[in-house]
């Protein structure tokens, strides 16, 4: 499955990618709103068989079939933290 991977602004190595290329319909707002700019990083074509450097390739493949997305959070970053940070009314960046 081909996939198109964007670097987001708001943190290091937090990384979406996307079924379609520049499809973020699927992406819920409040996630759109952390992610901050979104710049193309390169296509990529994943099997769940495929070694990837810090995702486990059948999550990402699952993600993107069910979803339309899937987001890698930076090192020692949970979801959890991250949509804490979103919620905060005060939320400038992660």
């Amino acid at each position: 499955m081909n996939c198109f991977i964007y670097r987001c602004s708001r943190k290091e190595d937090l990384y979406i990618y996307l079924a379609e290329k520049d499809d973020f319909t699927m992406v819920p707002g409040e996630i759109m709103r952390g992610l901050g700019i979104t710049e193309f990083s390169m296509e990529l074509e994943i099997t769940p068989g495929s070694k990837l450097a810090r995702e486990d390739a059948s999550t990402v493949v699952r993600n993107l079939e069910e979803k339309g997305f899937h987001l890698q959070l930076p090192r020692n970053a949970s979801v959890e933290s991250i949509m804490s940070n979103i919620a905060n009314p005060h939320f400038t960046g992660c």
